[in-house]
């Protein structure tokens, strides 16, 4: 079928989609922690029982059992070198229960989002995510489907990304792009109905629309705003049966019946919706119920939303913030000294302000408050933040860890920074969960430290959100990264580097140098190789405390080396502490002239040891 003649399908009469896979399977007893995919190839009997029960219930289109047949889904379960035959598997199942069933049923290819994130925001480039879609893709239309449908998707960068690998194999396949909404009538990224509208509606596609999301209610809602964005565009909708709900025994249960969809299923059809169907939760009853539902004389029974346009003025909002004081530091290259803290394990924080004070008066003019440092609870970093520069008078620099954050929770901890007085931040990925006090926790992210850098100086410092919507007015965020000067890899560290300073990073804080003239080499190194000078170095200086600290910082930390004499001064020294002083002194004097700052990083708390280093400054 070419889109030619799916369009002319399409405009003759609403076409009836299947309804959940996934669903399906797992009461068939697939279990929930293996690849869904990989039945098609070692129980594809299951499969094909599905496929037939739509079919008998009344679907014109059936999806192939292949949302998440991509490499990178895949990999996790050691399959990600079978993502031609699982595709193509599942294409020849569906096929067979087409050609067994003499009804004249179209097969789509489902394909759904890689399940990593694409860069700024992940690690995955365009270019990789691309050849993951191609891949997938280029399978499912050799095997012989009728059309693409790309679902469930909430970035509209990943979805142009896949209509890119589909239209790279094939122009004349009919292409489906839809999208999926939270609670909140927004995408997981912030992108509201008339964004998704306007995006999808620019792509080289045939239809656009919602699947997946809450209910048919807020579909129909949804498709109502769609409808009025993008009146030219063919659309779909296939609601979830109801926002899920966990029951006693762990199952998962949707509270929408067959009856419910079906009475919705003319009501899409009357707001312009072309396809209708299911996803989670929906059988081959609720299917059945649609089918009755489109095939049933008369209007529907469930009012139309009405949408209102609303054309809103632009609100300029003039803000004269005040630098930072480390803002101004960075302008005027005065020398920053600041020392990293670890906030209480307990409610109280007297010793941390204690500390402080001392550490005000040794000469640090910055502290840097950790955020659960080697991943062991403590206080939270913006509390302790927040009372170090209200009782003792030094500006902070806030650890923001993307690790164990989505992005909900990311950008509402900068607008709550931001409310504290709390402007100078540093950005880092965060220490796994596995090595600290709850090995078991959530230890997932939305947003790699890069994406992060640019989400806030291109978008909070500009005054809007991820999705693009107004914050009032702008933040203004000092922002930092993390740059080690004695790598395993130069090449690669620099190229992570520059990426960072292109996002808009401020400054760099580095991992402990103890090798200086190799520091004093990679940056050289970073200048001749781009032609342009490096950001603001503040380096990492940790005095060590005895020879056992020295060899294990040495063999057991990543990214630490110490060069052998200073190893064997520790070991050999009278004084182990007085010797770890006098070295860091000395690593910080060579450095000193390519430096902007130094970044005391205490051992065992021992903040005096970090007073006595500061004296060579004086």
């Amino acid at each position: 079928m070419n889109r030619t003649e799916f369009l002319q399908r399409i405009k003759e009469r609403p076409l009836l989609l299947d309804g959940a896979m996934g669903t399906l399977l797992h009461t068939k007893g697939a279990p929930i922690d293996q690849s869904f995919d990989a039945i098609n190839r070692h129980n594809p009997a299951i499969v094909a029982d599905i496929h037939r029960a739509y079919i008998e219930a009344g679907a014109d289109i059936i999806e192939t059992n292949s949302f998440g047949a991509n490499r990178f889904k895949l990999a996790e379960y050691g399959l990600h070198a079978e993502v031609a035959e699982i595709n193509r598997a599942a294409v020849n199942v569906a096929r067979r229960v087409i050609e067994g069933s003499f009804k004249p049923t179209l097969l789509a290819g489902s394909v759904g989002p890689l399940g990593v994130r694409l860069a700024p925001l992940g690690r995955v480039t365009v270019e990789e995510a691309q050849s993951a879609f191609a891949e997938q893709i280029g399978a499912l239309i050799a095997s012989g489907v009728d059309l693409i449908v790309l679902e469930t998707m909430s970035d509209l960068k990943e979805m142009e990304t896949a209509v890119a690998a589909t239209r790279s194999i094939s122009d004349e396949i009919p292409i489906i792009a839809q999208a999926t909404f939270t609670r909140d009538d927004r995408t997981l990224l912030g992108h509201t109905a008339v964004a998704v509208a306007e995006g999808l509606a620019k792509l080289d596609v045939d239809a656009i629309g919602i699947n997946c999301s809450g209910g048919p209610a807020q579909v129909l809602r949804l498709l109502a705003v769609m409808r009025r964005t993008a009146p030219d565009m063919p659309l779909t909708a296939a609601p979830n049966a109801g926002w899920p709900e966990q029951r006693l025994g762990g199952r998962v249960m949707y509270p929408a019946t067959p009856d419910y969809f079906g009475k919705y299923a003319r009501a899409f059809a009357e707001s312009g919706a072309c396809i209708i169907g299911g996803c989670c939760g929906t059988t081959d009853a609720h299917i059945a119920a649609m089918r009755r539902g489109l095939d049933a004389p008369g209007p529907s029974l469930i009012p139309l939303p009405k949408v209102k346009m609303v054309a809103r003025e632009e609100k300029v909002t003039a803000v004269a913030e005040q630098p930072t004081q480390l803002a101004q530091h960075l302008t005027d290259k005065r020398f920053i000294v600041t020392v990293e803290m670890s906030p209480p394990k307990g409610a109280s924080a007297q010793r941390l302000l204690e500390a402080a004070r001392m550490l005000k008066e040794a000469g640090a003019n910055f502290l840097n408050i950790a955020d659960s440092p080697l991943a062991r609870m403590r206080m939270s970093a913006w509390a302790a933040a927040y009372l170090v520069q209200k009782r003792v008078g030094l500006e902070s620099v806030l650890h923001f860890p993307t690790r164990g954050r989505n992005l909900l929770r990311v950008q509402g901890d900068l607008l709550a920074a931001h409310a504290m007085g709390i402007r100078n931040l540093f950005v880092v990925m965060g220490d796994p969960t596995r090595i600290g006090d709850y090995p078991e926790a959530m230890d997932s992210y939305d947003i790699v430290p890069t994406g992060l850098i640019q989400l806030i100086k291109r978008q909070f410092n500009q005054g809007v959100d991820k999705s693009g919507q107004s914050i009032d007015q702008p933040t203004n965020f000092v922002v930092g990264c993390a740059v080690s000067l004695t790598p395993a890899n130069p090449e690669r560290e620099m190229r992570l580097l520059r990426k960072k300073i292109r996002n808009g990073a401020d400054f760099a804080l580095t991992q402990p140098v103890f090798d200086p003239q190799s520091a004093k080499r990679f940056v050289e190194r970073y200048e001749t190789t781009y032609g342009e000078p490096i950001l603001p170095l503040v380096a990492g200086i940790k005095p060590l405390y005895n020879g056992r600290n020295a060899a294990f910082l040495h063999h057991e930390i990543p990214g630490i080396s110490i060069p052998e004499p200073m190893r064997h001064r520790m070991t050999e020294a009278a004084n182990p502490q007085l010797e770890g002083v006098r070295i860091a002194q000395e690593i910080l004097q060579e450095l000193q002239p390519i430096l902007h700052g130094v970044y005391m990083i205490p051992a065992f708390g021992r903040y005096d040891l970090v007073a006595d280093v500061l004296d060579c400054l004086k």
